[in-house]
């Protein structure tokens, strides 16, 4: 669009829908699938054959609509205006600061507006972090442990691992300051090691935010040998191979669709997913509440104070967090972006109509009203609340359908956490903190191994700035 032209967004309906949520996220992919890596198990990468022909860049009027639809959509005192791709850099800084001038313009006096970006990293350089740092950026980036283990699935277009060049954003980031957490996925080639992972984290790159993703990549019979090969342009599937698939014109690859009792050989097991949470909550709970923050540890405490997880994949319903494509196409959620799960076009409904639809609410409530009876008498079904629908595609061992394929992974998660979060809760009830836990804990040792304890455990980094969990 060219930038002198005027435009006028959607007008914001005179009545508040009754079933419009008080808050939502939007997750905005302005390259759409467009990336300048190839990562192995990036089945995002073939969401680009929803839109054959497309530029893939996200125009000024789109642009405008998400910024001005979002903003004041929120009946909250604040706003997250969330960037993802494919590569979100790959618009340039020059798209990312009319953005910053449109939140200016659209803000509400005394609202609070956050900014956040996943990237790979690749792009990250001084002018971004001066841009990163002004706006007070939230990064998230993305590498799955040590160079050996990171370069077994992300990799350039050339197939070379991208390990060095992730390493070089996270120390251009840190030393402009950025804040910024790291997005870990979990699979075949990490999901075995899970302190060395963590350790690589905590100790080397020194962050104090992790998210550990699981890679779970449904496929149906016909699509698994092309879903093994990998998504990237390096793995490309033969004309023959496609002519047996329904493939959409031009499409150089299937289109990745939630279908398929099947996964691929990367994708982690619900066991082996279990094992690392449980071996790095150990480390974790021991040595490091309150200095690192851990996603899946975070939002499993607040179901245990009694506040619900914060992970949306383990609300009783979802349907609050949204992916609008670089078109202005909203979708019921970043991992449901197929055709049958587009809501509308910004561009032509308000974004808030379309966050309220029937179609949207029934998609929200249908985690918690499909749930088997298997995870309506599970003892912790309130941590857990069945996990992301996108993974419920096995049976029940009586047989019923709709049972998460990680569910023997969060089930011995969950269980073999509740002694020490059931002690973190109660800290956190009488006014204390959440990392007098260690302490407690290592008396508990001591005590066990025959060691003398003397005394109630202080406060873990007595007299040190200490942080409450975030939230």
């Amino acid at each position: 669009m060219n930038k002198t032209t005027t435009f006028e967004p959607l007008t914001m309906p005179k009545i508040r829908p009754e079933r419009a949520p008080d808050y939502f996220h939007v997750m905005a992919k302005p390259t759409g699938a467009i990336c300048n890596l190839d990562c192995e198990y990036c089945f995002f990468l073939s969401k680009e054959a929803l839109y054959p022909g497309s530029p893939f860049r996200m125009g000024d009027d789109v642009l405008e609509a998400y910024i001005k639809g979002v903003i004041e959509s929120q009946n909250a005192p604040h706003v997250t205006i969330a960037w993802q791709g494919g590569e979100p850099t790959l618009m340039g800084l020059e798209f990312f600061q009319r953005a910053m001038g449109l939140a200016e313009k659209y803000a509400r006096p005394g609202m609070k507006i956050d900014h956040t970006i996943q990237t790979n990293g690749t792009n990250i350089d001084d002018d971004w972090c001066r841009f990163l740092k002004k706006h007070n950026f939230l990064v998230g980036l993305s590498l799955d442990g040590p160079k050996h283990i990171h370069d077994t699935y992300r990799v350039d277009k050339s197939g070379a691992g991208t390990f060095d060049q992730v390493m070089a954003a996270s120390r251009k980031l840190q030393q402009y300051n950025v804040d910024f957490n790291i997005l870990c996925t979990v699979h075949a080639a990490n999901s075995d090691h899970p302190l060395e992972v963590y350790r690589f984290f905590r100790d080397e790159l020194k962050t104090d935010f992790i998210q550990f993703i699981p890679i779970v990549e449904r496929a149906t019979p016909e699509l698994l040998k092309i879903a093994d090969r990998g998504w990237g342009d390096q793995n490309l599937p033969t004309s023959d191979e496609l002519e047996s698939l329904p493939v959409a014109k031009s499409s150089k690859r299937p289109l990745y669709t939630l279908d398929g009792e099947l996964v691929t050989k990367r994708s982690v097991g619900a066991e082996q997913w279990g094992r690392l949470m449980i071996t790095i909550f150990d480390e974790w709970v021991r040595k490091d509440v309150g200095k690192v923050f851990v996603q899946m540890f975070d939002s499993a405490l607040g179901s245990w104070v009694g506040q619900g997880a914060s992970l949306c994949i383990h609300h009783p319903t979802c349907g609050d967090a949204l992916a609008l494509e670089h078109n202005g196409d909203l979708y019921s959620c970043d991992h449901f972006v197929e055709p049958k799960y587009m809501l509308g076009n910004i561009m032509e409904e308000h974004m808030l109509d379309l966050v309220a639809s029937d179609q949207q609410r029934k998609f929200g409530n249908d985690k918690r009203d499909t749930l088997p009876r298997y995870c309506l008498e599970c003892l912790v079904r309130f941590a857990c609340h069945g996990g992301c629908p996108r993974n419920r595609f096995i049976k029940t061992p009586d047989g019923e359908d709709g049972l998460n394929y990680l569910c023997a992974g969060y089930k011995a998660f969950f269980t073999h956490i509740d002694e020490p979060m059931r002690l973190m809760a109660a800290l956190l009830r009488q006014g204390r903190y959440a990392d007098e836990v260690m302490g407690i804990l290592a008396q508990e040792a001591d005590a066990g191994s025959g060691k003398s304890t003397t005394g109630e455990p202080s406060a873990a980094n007595s007299g040190k700035k200490k942080r409450r969990r975030r939230k």
